[in-house]
């Protein structure tokens, strides 16, 4: 029953270093209405079991891929339909864009377009979990970041927007939430992943080239220990989500395989072996494990603090932090000296490149049982969102529109090559859902707790890292048996 439960929250590979985060708040912000506190279902999972419910979903699928182009992103135009009339709400995880009053100045600006629209909001703290609950009751409003929901179930949630195919040649990262060729999902922003850093306190250790190999960056974090009174690497170990984000290097940053993370990962036997060469899933982790082994993070890291730690990578309390792009705005607002806030591609090389995996964060979802009207008011609030409203650039993120401009912190991956996870395969839609279940070690998909066990043994010594990676490999090659998955 648990890992049906887990299947549930693990559906996509989301990673929680992909999908940016809120801001501090310890409660449900709303603009409306306070968010409903219940606990998950799995029904979603028992569906999956089930040939009747597959039939249905077939049946779904067919619906909907029937209704794209009657009211589709592609063929929509923002200079029509400014007298409808409609009120919609919208549900996101911006807690910090709903208190600083940045979703409000947007949707006014949008009213100067659409006056007649009425778009209300509500923000959920805990979004990952609550957002699921109100999915499944129907609790939800009209447009929503879709959450981890199973690809074979988009239809019966959420309006089919358009064909990949049309997608495609308008905007970027639309194929994460694609299910046989129709889109029903659209990024609000994306995201490279990198890691950020003080340039001060870089220059003032001596540092004067960006690391480009794991023994590089920990040698880098020594210096920045000897010489500096800055926090080498600060883990955010007790926020709990922030662990995950590690997970966003397997894959292309650490092979350059752009269909590695997706594709291969579920059939290969051992992806935690070391390669040997300073590559592979096995060097991302082992980065954090010395750094924690040789003290080169924050003295006690059960005390770390999230919110504070902006503030304290933007005065140089901070050398660096593993992030996704999505956090360097809220490093730069978070003191006075932004100009100081870097974002450098992740320590690992590959036959002599880099390589930066890129691809949407949350994504736009319409509700597929709102009225005519309503849905029409919302693919046009997206579309405006996506396009007009300068969200993703003002938030440091990579562009969603096809030759859309980048923030001038991209400068650093000058030089790199910039990769997106291609899709799973026909017909092995499920799979990594599936083994991140089976094996409970979660990659990309929140797995937190597998990383904080990294640096609970880097800290105290109570296993090797070596150990670690061997007990991965052996959950993995479990679940492969298990699932019937063929490993080589």
């Amino acid at each position: 029953m648990k890992k049906k439960v887990l299947a549930l929250l693990t559906a996509t590979a989301m990673t929680a270093s992909l999908v940016g985060c809120g801001g501090s708040a310890d409660t449900t912000n709303t603009a409306e209405t306070n968010t409903e506190n219940a606990e998950e279902t799995e029904e979603a999972a028992d569906a999956e079991e089930s040939t009747e419910a597959e039939e249905t979903e077939t049946e779904g699928e067919t619906e909907a891929t029937a209704s794209v182009g009657e009211l589709s992103y592609t063929t929509l135009s923002l200079d029509d339909n400014k007298d409808l009339t409609a009120t919609i709400k919208f549900l996101h995880h911006k807690t910090d864009r709903e208190e600083d009053g940045t979703i409000a100045n947007m949707i006014a600006e949008f009213n100067k377009e659409f006056p007649n629209i009425t778009v209300e909001t509500e923000a959920v703290t805990d979004y990952a979990e609550d957002s699921l609950l109100r999915l499944s009751t129907g609790d939800w409003g009209d447009v929503m970041f879709i959450p981890a929901v199973d690809k074979s179930d988009l239809a019966t949630y959420f309006m089919p927007l358009d064909t990949l195919d049309n997608l495609s040649a308008e905007l970027n990262f639309v194929d994460n939430w694609q299910f046989d060729g129709v889109c029903y999902g659209i990024p609000y922003m994306a995201n490279a992943q990198g890691v950020l850093y003080n340039k001060k306190v870089f220059e003032d250790a001596g540092i004067d080239k960006l690391p480009t190999t794991p023994d590089e960056f920990v040698a880098d974090l020594q210096l920045i220990k000897d010489n500096t009174e800055a926090i080498p690497l600060y883990t955010n170990y007790a926020a709990g989500w922030t662990m995950g984000a590690w997970d966003a290097y397997v894959g292309i940053v650490s092979n350059g395989d752009n269909t590695y993370a997706n594709q291969k990962l579920v059939h290969t036997k051992e992806p935690f072996a070391d390669p040997g060469d300073g590559t592979g899933a096995y060097n991302v982790y082992k980065i954090l494990y010395d750094a924690c082994a040789n003290g080169l993070i924050e003295d006690d890291y059960t005390t770390t603090d999230w919110e504070g730690c902006k503030g304290m990578l933007n005065r140089g309390e901070i050398g660096t932090m593993v992030l996704g792009s999505w956090a360097y705005a809220q490093m730069q607002e978070a003191g006075d000296t932004p100009e100081n806030v870097g974002y450098m591609p992740f320590p690992i090389t590959v036959g002599g490149t880099q390589y930066v995996n890129a691809g949407g964060d949350y994504n736009y979802g319409i509700n597929v049982n709102a009225s005519d009207d309503n849905k029409l008011a919302s693919l046009i609030f997206v579309k405006w969102m996506v396009e007009k409203s300068n969200w993703c650039y003002n938030e440091g993120g990579y562009t969603v529109v096809k030759n859309g401009q980048n923030p001038e912190m991209y400068e650093a991956f000058a030089g790199c090559e910039v990769l997106s996870d291609q899709p799973a395969l026909a017909g092995e839609e499920t799979f990594l859902n599936d083994m991140n279940a089976e094996s409970e070690l979660s990659i990309n998909a929140g797995g937190n707790d597998k990383v904080q066990r990294i640096v609970e043994a880097g800290v105290t010594g109570s296993e090797s890292f070596d150990d670690i990676m061997a007990d991965w490999n052996q959950k993995w090659q479990d679940a492969q048996e298990e699932l019937g998955i063929d490993a080589e």
